[in-house]
């Protein structure tokens, strides 16, 4: 291919659009953004380089700036996680032996762990850094031994546990050290003898709290030392920080650290789940692109995956269908991610559809399938409620509200753009890094977010843009955007790319052609 030829061709068009299909004129928006972040700012950073010219004076280099605060970042941002696993245990039981081994192996492998101690523990309420290290766990670790149900503070631990389970999504992993599952369960043997004393000295909700804890707990599927391994409890340690490694490594999807007023979306979608009911529910979230349907997907499958045993997240569907026999190819990877294991290839559309009516009406999953834009990829993949077990949810993101018009689904979702205090704030993070803009920014940030329409995407990139930059470039960058009217919005992040010069819009135009026609899923040497 000519690739100067097909360059200038491709011009006539958007050059932003490059990406996405020769003589196409709107493909993807997001893997546009993706891409131009990426090269743009390696772009300029390589012109600085070689011009060994000084930079102007910009908002983050001004030492009127504040550094930046991430305790103070809203409600809205996702839980951050400073643990990846809590340790609850009875100190005089296995602190020197079992626990202490635990602690290390999970350390040793690079797993940020928690391990309480009794300098926390200060007066009869949890402490603030014990309340914050288990709301910041991904997965909690209980170690049940003898004396466990002894200790006030263990069973104060493990009531913020469950609530954090039930709340936040947390796995809880526990581990039967010298007690029956049984005695956890329903409160006999040394654990009886426990909680006739504590009923002496605490108040019957209390009490109550802690056995329904126990309860729960002592439901779910652990290890019982005495019978793991044969008893060889270095065996079994290995085997629950695999398990460990294996719970953080699945299921994860990437998110932006920047979130504005996404609680709102993740509380609604969560009532349309109703997760807790045993049907099969499908809901639909639609809107235009950009205004955060994938983001939001994303946030709600980590949720929900953390309580299912089989999930799967397909991901570019409308992309990935332009390929050749694209859909068989969805099909062979929902199959084989939630059968955890590589099947035989399914050839045809009907063969893949026979597979998931049979292999899945008795399993509960979760099932995101990401922009859409025809009815048969959703015939294909996820097509009758009936081919998946009780409990199953299935989210479908996509830009045009008709795909969404069959009988199977049962709600929909439309986000809505955010208004103009959230546009500031996510628009400050990506140009400050901070929830805020600098005072002497103030005004021109507000302007310049205000021409963004409330669309998380254009503030993402024109936030990022404008980074660093000095007013002269904010000035000039407010007069283009109030030049194009509302809805323009490819015109809106086609700025970035029209402020590079003209070497570097040639560079980039060739990393945009270079790839075109390549299967995305092969790594090239560059």
């Amino acid at each position: 291919m000519d690739w100067e030829v097909e360059r200038v061709r491709l011009q006539e068009y958007d050059p932003l659009l490059v990406p996405f299909g020769l003589g196409v004129k709107i493909k993807k928006v997001s893997c546009l953004i993706t891409l131009a972040a990426i090269i743009i700012p390696f772009l300029v950073f390589v012109k600085k380089k070689i011009n060994n010219t000084s930079v102007s004076p910009s908002p983050l280099n001004t030492t009127s700036l504040e550094p930046s605060n991430t305790s103070s970042l809203p409600t809205s941002s996702p839980v951050r996680w400073d643990y990846e696993v809590f340790l609850s245990f009875r100190g005089e039981d296995t602190h020197r032996n079992f626990t202490d081994y635990l602690y290390s192996d999970l350390v040793d492998v690079g797993i940020r762990t928690f391990r309480d101690n009794d300098e926390l523990r200060i007066g009869e309420k949890i402490g603030p850094e014990l309340l914050k290290a288990i709301q910041h766990s991904k997965i909690s670790i209980p170690v049940f031994s003898k004396d466990y149900a002894s200790s006030k503070w263990c069973l104060l631990e493990l009531t913020k546990i469950v609530e954090c389970r039930r709340t936040l999504g947390q796995i809880i992993l526990p581990i039967f050290y010298d007690v029956e599952p049984s005695d956890v369960r329903k409160q006999t043997g040394s654990y009886g003898k426990a909680f006739q004393e504590h009923k002496k000295h605490f108040d019957g909700a209390t009490v109550e709290g802690w056995r329904e804890a126990l309860r729960e707990v002592g439901e779910l599927k652990g290890w019982e030392v005495s019978k793991v391994a044969n008893g060889h409890q270095g065996r079994l340690i290995k085997m629950v920080v695999s398990k460990v490694w294996g719970e953080l490594k699945r299921n994860s999807l990437v998110v932006s650290e920047y979130l504005v007023g996404i609680d709102n979306h993740v509380e609604e979608m969560m009532r349309l789940l109703s997760v807790h009911s045993s049907d099969v529910r499908f809901v639909g979230i639609h809107g235009m692109g950009g205004i955060g349907k994938t983001t939001i997907a994303k946030v709600i499958y980590n949720k929900l995956s953390q309580h299912f045993e089989f999930c799967c997240f397909l991901a570019d569907v409308r992309e990935t269908a332009q390929q050749h026999n694209s859909l068989v190819n969805l099909q062979n990877q929902l199959i084989s991610t939630i059968l955890k294991r590589r099947c035989a290839d399914i050839t045809t559309m009907d063969e893949g559809i026979n597979v998931i009516k049979d292999r899945f009406s008795g399993k509960k999953v979760p099932v995101v399938v990401d922009d859409v834009d025809q009815k048969i990829q959703l015939h294909a993949l996820v097509g009758k409620c009936d081919w998946f077990g009780s409990g199953t949810r299935i989210i479908v993101t996509t830009r045009n509200k008709e795909i969404l018009n069959i009988p199977e689904v049962d709600w929909t979702y439309e986000p809505k753009e955010l208004d103009s205090n959230q546009s500031l704030q996510l628009f400050s993070m990506h140009a400050f890094r901070r929830d805020h803009p600098p005072e002497d920014y103030n005004t021109l940030s507000r302007d310049v977010a205000s021409t963004t329409g409330g669309l998380p995407l254009a503030l993402e990139i024109i936030g990022s843009f404008l980074s660093s930059k000095s007013k002269a470039v904010w000035n000039e960058t407010l007069k283009k955007l109030k030049r194009i009217p509302d809805g323009q919005v490819q015109k809106k992040l086609k700025i970035s790319y029209d402020a590079l010069e003209y070497e570097q819009q040639l560079i980039f135009l060739d990393i945009a052609c270079l790839f075109i026609g390549v299967d995305k899923r092969i790594a090239f040497h560059m």
